[in-house]
Order: structure tokens, then sequence, then C-alpha cells
């Protein structure tokens, strides 16, 4: 087991849907620790427990952690699984809430195609916290196949998983699924998937579906128990998460009509404020009410005993280095550099990583991070999580434990009184 890893959590004897039995066995370690990377650290503080409400009942600000999962060329990815796995245990023994999972296919610096191979490993060694795919990539996925993994994940995780939808936006992923995103493709075959994943889980024998790239049905029951089975742990079906980009951003406002969890990336805190507009839009086409303490804010983050040394962990350690090699680059072959400046009359070539480390990023000592956090909290006019965006520290685990284990405990308690409500 990973150093500081923990048991599965599961509660012994629990009855789930469909009358089947949990093992609730306390096995956490499918294997001894052999080969795998060690991360030594500081203090362990117990993570309270998870609130699984979707308006979110707690008075303060919840923490969580947003992993594309990025490593660098060099790393292996089996070395690259053991920190993510590692931050996953490290998130839940500070008692962060969530943990979202990404997925990509044909992108080197971010090499992970199967977030739900973290997600099941995280659930056997963690005990609270929430985790979840922060997003399947729809297009690339059955939707029969994938609501069932689902499902199944939902019971294994004991009611603790979140589920991120996504179209993907990588040509390199597009191509390799031969998905014609150029054109929009991508997009159709989300709303696609979506609706037939819904209908699996409600709708009963007999329903079928026969749509422009899937078919799918609740099959008829034959004897002997030859039937659909696999339903969510949780009823209807565990939280959903969408991420926007775009301004205004279609895919927050679905996100406010189907009442899922509004998500806004690492951009320029002027340029996703309009995002909570958008999502606010949609859920008022279908009467839901809404809350800000739902909304999750992306930011990178890095907190040390001194700004300076906080700088320097950040801007001049794996977080610039992925910036500067590969996010920056990435996002302005895009055209997405617009989406990180806080003026919008700054030529492309200064958003640099310092020039995002002074106006996007929180980076600093607890007290300056606490302000930044406060200063952006009231520039978008309020939200109730804050997920920190992954890095590979491999290099300087110890810097990046510390620093998640001062947001948890030193920034927080500053911002007590940001509750998004």
């Amino acid at each position: 087991m990973v150093e500081g890893g923990r048991g599965s959590g599961l509660n012994p004897s629990t009855t789930t849907q469909g009358g089947r039995q949990g093992r609730g066995d306390g096995r956490g370690d499918a294997g001894g620790a052999q080969g795998r990377l060690h991360f030594p650290y500081a203090r362990v503080v117990a993570a309270p427990g998870s609130d699984d409400n979707l308006h979110g009942e707690g008075e303060r600000m919840k923490l969580g952690i947003f992993s594309m999962p990025s490593h660098p060329p060099e790393r292996s990815l089996k070395d690259g699984h053991e920190w993510d796995l590692q931050n996953i245990i490290w998130a839940d023994e500070l008692g962060f809430e969530e943990f979202w999972i990404g997925e990509h296919h044909a992108m080197v610096w971010e090499p992970h195609p199967s977030p739900d191979l973290l997600v099941v490993e995280g659930f056997r060694q963690t005990k609270n916290i929430r985790i979840g795919p922060g997003g399947f990539c729809l297009p690339y996925h059955h939707p029969a196949e994938l609501a069932n993994r689902i499902a199944m994940l939902d019971h294994l995780s004991g009611g603790r998983l979140n589920v991120g939808f996504a179209a993907s936006g990588s040509p390199t992923d597009w191509e390799m699924f031969g998905v014609d995103g150029l054109h929009g493709e991508h997009r159709d075959m989300t709303r696609e998937s979506i609706d037939i994943i819904m209908n699996l889980w409600s709708q009963a024998p007999g329903w079928k579906y026969e749509g422009k790239y899937w078919k799918a049905a609740v099959p008829h029951e034959i004897p002997p128990l030859l039937q659909r089975h696999l339903l969510p742990f949780q009823q209807p079906h565990p939280p959903i998460g969408v991420a926007g980009l775009s301004s205004p951003s279609p895919t927050l406002e679905m996100a406010g009509e189907r009442g899922w969890i509004p998500m806004s990336l690492n951009l320029n805190p002027g340029y996703v404020k309009s995002h909570w507009d958008s999502y606010a839009a949609g859920a008022a086409r279908t009467g839901r009410a809404v809350s800000r303490r739902d909304w999750r804010m992306v930011r990178e983050i890095f907190v040390a005993d001194t700004d300076e040394e906080a700088w320097e962990h950040s801007v001049n350690g794996m977080m610039g280095r992925m910036m500067r090699e590969y996010f920056l680059p990435l996002l302005e072959s895009f055209g997405f550099s617009a989406y990180l400046k806080a003026d919008p009359t700054t030529p492309n070539d200064a958003v640099t990583v310092e020039y995002c480390a002074k106006h996007n990023w929180f980076v600093g000592s607890p007290h300056t991070v606490a302000e930044q956090i406060e200063k952006v909290y009231a520039d978008v006019g309020g939200f109730g999580h804050l997920l920190l965006f992954g890095f590979d520290y491999v290099g300087d685990s110890d810097a990046w434990h510390h620093s998640m284990d001062l947001m948890a405990n030193e920034v927080l308690p500053r911002i007590a009184h940001l509750t998004g409500a």
C-alpha cells in the first residue's frame, strides 16, 4: 500500500439497490508496496464526513482537487499514476471534500486514459473523500457500457462517487477515435450519450433508443434473472458535474437545466464570472433553484510559509514548467489566450507564467492566499467549492504536501466566512 494509505472505508453489511449486500471486508491493499513511489509527508489531519447534498449544508467553503492528471514527458505512466493516487490519499487525510480526475488519450502531458482506475484505487485507500472522473469523455465510450461501469463504481464507492461528463476538446483524441470535432460532432455525440445513459438508469424494460451514433435498450427480463440490474447506488444517480470554458457557456446552461454541478476551469476570474449567469439561466428554464455553494472554481494554488517561497516553488517549479512548456502554448494554439487576460488589450506574448501567477493564480503565504481568494470571491459574486489544480511535484513532494496542508489548516479558517450563500 502507498505510504499513508487506508482501507476501503466501506460500511459492513450495507444493503444497496437491488438487494445486493456490500462486502464491507475492509480490504484496502490489493498488493504490497514493492516498486511504488513513496512520498514522506508531515502531520495528518482527519477528514470530516462528506456532504452528499448538491447544495451543501456546510458553513464554510469546501476544498477539492481537479487533476488532469498532468505529468512531464519523462514521468513513467506507473509513477505518474502512483503520484496521483498519493494525492488522493493526502487530500482525504487533510479533509478535502472531493477529487476529480480527467481523461485524455493522445496528450503526453495529460497521459491518463482511464480515470476510473484511479477512482477505484482511491476509494480502496480513503475513508471520506468523494472521488470521480472529471470527466468521462462521452464520445469515446458506448453509453450502455459506461452507464453500467458508473453504476458499478458507485457501488464500490459506497456512495462516494461523483461523475463528470465531457465532450473532449483534443484534436489528437478526436483523430484517434475518428470523431469530427472540428464540425462539432463530439458535442452531438455527448448530447446523445447523456440521453441514453439517463434513460438506461430510469426507464422500464422495453425502452429502446436508435440514435445517430448508438443504439441501446433496457432489455426485457428472461428467466432466470437475465435482466438489467446495474443501477447506481446513489439514486437517481451520483452527483454529475460538467466544466465550462467558453463565455457564455452552453455546457453550463445544460448543467443548470439538469441540476448538475457547475465547474469553472482555471481561467482569468474576470472571464469566468459570466459562467454563473449561464448556469442560472439554464436553471431558470426548468424552474430549478440554484445556490452558489454548488459552484466549483478551479485555481492554480501554491501556499508556503512566505510569499517568496511560494513564488519559487510555483513559478520556478513544476507548476511553472508545465505552464511554460505545455499549457500556455496549447491555449495559444487554440486561440484561448484571451481567457487568461485580466485586461483584454494585453498582447498574447505578455501572457507568461509570471503574468498568470500575478493575475490568475493563488500563490503566497496563508495570509496572502486568503486575501487573493477573498478578492476573486468578491469579483465573481461568490462560490462554494475551491478546487486546486493538480500538478506533478514528484521531485518536490514535501513542498506540495505542505502547500495542501497549509491550504486546509491555515488558509481555510481565514476564509470561513466565504460560504457561497
